[in-house]
């Protein structure tokens, strides 16, 4: 089978963005978005999907964090998207119940081409590393937006913010690598519409 691959780039007076995703790799990343924190959320969530992710952001991060996260969001977006194309014989929905130590987060993505985000985590803090914990949400929602596709995130077991973050962006890479994997049963788009 061809390997799935979407690359976008994106420049506006806030962001200049690169990126390249596989759906069909091994995990392998190289990712520098300037917020190393939001790296290290990236890098799970790549490792735990099996996805190759090649990201270069330069962003106007001595303003905040906002504009690099939101902007990474919406172009991962449109990259998986390409990546995907037509869809047919993907399994269109994926989920999955991360634990990381205390916390536990639950994360299900519906392929359907209709966007929408179900969030729900609250942090007790406001900025992990140099990462806005209020962005956690803004990303998810670029992506969603972005991707077409409905997504649910929650926190079911909050506890120590690092890991109520962490176990969102894995349990993200997991649900999504099932809902882009291939069902050798069927070769067209998995909906009684006939199209996603």
């Amino acid at each position: 089978m061809e390997q799935r691959i979407g690359n976008r780039k994106r420049k506006t007076k806030e962001t200049d963005i690169n990126i390249t995703i596989n759906l069909d790799g091994q995990g392998r990343n190289k990712i520098d978005t300037g917020i190393p924190f939001f790296d290290h959320m990236l890098d799970g969530f790549a490792r735990h999907g099996l996805f190759d992710l090649e990201l270069q952001v330069n962003g106007d991060i001595e303003v905040d964090s906002h504009h690099t996260i939101e902007d990474v969001g919406i172009v991962l977006g449109q990259a998986i998207a390409d990546a995907l194309g037509g869809k047919a014989g993907i399994k269109r929905y994926g989920y999955f119940v991360l634990p990381m130590d205390e916390t536990l987060a639950l994360c299900a993505v519906d392929l359907s081409g209709r966007p929408y985000l179900k969030y729900s985590g609250d942090f007790t803090v406001p900025r992990l590393g140099t990462m806005d914990t209020e962005m956690v949400r803004e990303f998810f929602y670029a992506v969603s937006y972005s991707a077409a596709m409905n997504l649910h995130v929650k926190i079911l077991e909050a506890g120590n913010n690092h890991h109520m973050a962490e176990a969102m962006f894995k349990a993200f890479g997991k649900a999504l690598d099932m809902a882009v994997s291939i069902e050798p049963r069927i070769t067209e788009v998995w909906s009684t519409k006939g199209t996603l």
